[in-house]
């Protein structure tokens, strides 16, 4: 059992399932941390739960008086942890084999607006490849290169809608926005392949099934949905079929 620090006033304009707990298991080359954010700040875990061996206190300096501090958004892509924040700045945690010695090594600044989630996937040695997406409450996505220092690959422009979540697939980015979309892009260029009304209210969560191409969408209209993922062979172009 893990104890999380929830003490402290939430923001009267904010929903508490906006800023609350978020729990994400990240699964590095050499171990695997139980991370945990909160408007009070970041904690990681042993995979087991027994030992926190980090704690990142969130820094409000910035905020207004009105303004909520969260961090929101998790997910490992090597040896790193990156976690998003209200600021709009993604925080990259540089992670040892073992032991407590975690570092704050670099802080991305492609958002102007809190992130709302972040997906990654295995470069697998290969050069100049996306390997990281970032969202936030505008819509907007960018597009890293992770690394010992991550690169802004390119930005993908929001158009006033939220996107709750995204995912990271075989060089192809899935976002659900808050008006019900999925959008398809491809991650290297920003363009987009396919659009798809998916849902009659905000997307609430997509998740993958990496090793058969699926992605499945909740939304707030209580309903979930497949979507085979594919490319075609003969353009490359960028497919989806629905399956439920």
């Amino acid at each position: 059992m893990v104890a999380a620090d929830l003490e402290g006033p939430y923001e009267l304009a904010v929903r508490r399932a906006d800023l609350g707990l978020r729990v994400h298991w990240c699964v590095l080359p050499f171990r695997v941390l139980l991370v945990l954010t909160s408007h009070r700040g970041i904690q990681m875990y042993e995979s087991d739960g027994s030992t926190m061996v980090y704690w990142h206190a969130l820094d409000s300096g910035d905020a207004t008086p009105v303004q909520a501090v969260f961090a929101r958004g998790i997910a490992a892509s090597g040896h790193f942890i990156c976690v998003g924040t209200w600021s709009g700045r993604v925080l990259v945690f540089d992670i040892p084999a073992k032991g407590p010695n975690i570092v704050l090594s670099e802080e991305l600044a492609g958002h102007q607006t809190p992130i709302t989630d972040i997906a990654t996937e295995s470069a697998q040695g290969q050069d100049c490849v996306a390997d990281m997406v970032t969202a936030d409450d505008s819509g907007l996505l960018c597009v890293w290169r992770s690394g010992p220092e991550f690169t802004l690959l390119t930005r993908i422009p929001g158009f006033g809608v939220p996107c709750p979540s995204v995912q990271l697939w075989q060089g192809i980015i899935a976002a659900g926005y808050g008006n019900g979309q999925v959008h398809l892009y491809e991650a290297t260029t920003g363009n987009l392949h396919v659009q798809i009304n998916a849902h009659a209210r905000a997307i609430s969560a997509l998740d993958l099934a990496p090793e058969a191409g699926k992605l499945l969408s909740a939304a707030e209209d209580s309903f979930v949905h497949i979507w085979k993922l594919s490319r075609s062979p003969e353009s490359s172009y960028i497919e989806a079929a629905p399956l439920l």
